[in-house]
Formats: structure tokens, sequence, C-alpha cells
């Protein structure tokens, strides 16, 4: 299987691979990356390896960003007095749980996006459904951060209580965005999966579940600071 999508074509329609790759090459060979029966739904994306190297850079750039703020936190708690422990709300620990389902439906879902992509399932149904299932996780978690927010805030923790709170509030609010800004690529990715016209590339898929995942080993990475140096 090639390592991406191909060209959108209508639903249902059979592309003869072998004929498509003798026009092309001037030969009549075969390759062994041909799904069984020679059907696709796509052709292969040549855009498909600097998006993925364009989506690591910027994930480096964001774990570099909170290696920072990490570095910053332990530096600001060891030089003053006023670093004050504050109980993290025991709704980030369910938020924690569902960031973690969904990257496992997430996962789900790119493989039946793959087979159908391939041809080999005419439904959308199954697909869309696991698309659809890693998109409300997404929310629930956000909504989530938000209800951890409120709790704070009727304890009296506000953004400038303390520095601990300010650091809390910081961290978990810029993440939160970061997962918003995933909620966007898998709705891109749901839109490009359903209608009439297949439009999605395998770079796209691929991009946006490897900014998804990196958003859930990051959130765990925050939750296991928080509650050691909080």
């Amino acid at each position: 299987m090639a390592s991406a999508f191909n060209e959108p074509l209508r639903i249902g329609q059979v592309v003869d691979v072998e004929r498509d790759l003798a026009r092309k090459t001037g030969g009549g060979g075969t390759t062994p990356m041909n799904p069984s029966g020679g059907k696709l739904r796509s052709v292969v994306d040549p855009a498909g390896e600097p998006v993925r190297t364009g989506v690591w850079v910027g994930l480096a750039t964001v774990g570099m960003m909170f290696a920072a703020f990490t570095s910053a936190a332990v530096v600001r708690k060891g030089s003053a007095d006023d670093w004050h422990h504050i109980v993290l709300p025991s709704i980030l620990y369910f938020n924690t749980l569902v960031l973690v389902i969904s990257s496992v439906t997430l996962e789900i879902a790119r493989r039946k996006v793959l087979v159908y992509a391939r041809g080999e399932n005419p439904s959308q149904i199954i697909p869309l459904a696991w698309l659809g299932s890693t998109l409300a996780l997404g929310l629930i978690f956000v909504v989530g951060q938000f209800v951890a927010w409120s709790q704070l805030k009727a304890q009296g923790v506000y953004l400038a209580t303390s520095p601990t709170s300010s650091f809390f509030y910081v961290m978990t609010v810029i993440h939160a965005i970061h997962v918003a800004g995933g909620l966007g690529g898998l709705t891109r990715v749901i839109l490009k999966t359903s209608g009439h016209v297949f439009t999605l590339k395998r770079s796209t898929l691929d991009g946006t579940a490897y900014y998804w995942h990196f958003m859930g080993a990051l959130w765990i990475y925050l939750l296991l600071l928080l509650w050691f140096k909080f």
C-alpha cells in the first residue's frame, strides 16, 4: 500500500492500477503496493512526506515550549518560599482517561479509513463513526478542562493567586488550545471522508493522528508534572 492517498475519485469508481502504471512508466509491470483487485479511490499523494515532516517540526516546537514552561516552573519553585501546593481537581483524571481512549478510537478510525480508501468496504459509516467518536471524546476533554478550572475558581484559586496557580492555568489552557486545534483537524478529516467525493489524503490523516497522539502524551506528562510539583 502506498504511504499516501491519491487524488479524489468518485466513490465506487474502479481504477485500473496496472494500466495507469503502464501508461506513466511505459511498461507493463505491477507493484506490490496495489490493493487486491486493483481498486482504489485515490492516487499517490506526492506531498505526503513534506506534510509529515512539517507536522513533526511543529510538534517539536510545541514540545520545546512546554519544556521551557517546565524549566521555568522548577526554577521558580526553588527560588522562593511562596510556592503553595494546590489540590488538583479530580476531574483531571477523568479527562486523562477520555483523552487516552480518544487516541485508541482514532487509531481504529485510521485503519477503517484505510480499508475504505482501498475500496474494500464501500460504506462510509464505520470509519465516520470512529472518527466521530474521537471528535466527541476530544470535546468532552475540553469541556472537562473548563470544569476543572471552574472548580479551582470555586476554591478561590485564580491565575494571580500564586506562582503555582499561574503556571497551572497557563500550561493547561495552552494545552487545551492545542487540543482544540486537533479538533479542527479531526473535523477536516471527517468532512473529507464523508460526501460523494472522497478527498482525504493519507498525509492529512496521518498528520492529524500524529498531532492528536502527541497531545495525549503531552497531557499525561503535564498531569504527572502537576501532581509531583504542584
